[in-house]
């Protein structure tokens, strides 16, 4: 049962990364983009931690867990960069 619930929520997401891989790619302007990107480092942390869980083992979880704060600092960073102009003052 957890197996085939994993595998309905590994595609949705799967689903969910190529739909922002469009979005990505045709964004009409960057701070959708950046939303985009947002939003696939996301999905991909769900679809590492949903590999964990399947494969029963903590090392996925560490993975998603860097992913999460270097996509954190990346956001942080580009949101101020559209903001000023410039990442360092």
């Amino acid at each position: 049962m957890l197996t085939s619930v994993i595998w309905i929520a590994a595609a949705a997401f799967g689903l969910a990364l190529l739909l922002n891989l469009y979005r990505l790619i045709a964004g009409p302007t960057v701070p959708d983009r950046i939303i985009a990107l947002d939003t696939a480092y996301i999905n991909s942390i769900a679809l590492l931690v949903l590999y964990g869980i399947h494969e029963e083992t903590t090392l996925y979880f560490e993975v998603a867990l860097l992913i999460a704060v270097f996509g954190f600092v990346s956001t942080a960073m580009l949101a101020k960069y559209l903001l000023r102009g410039d990442i360092i003052e």
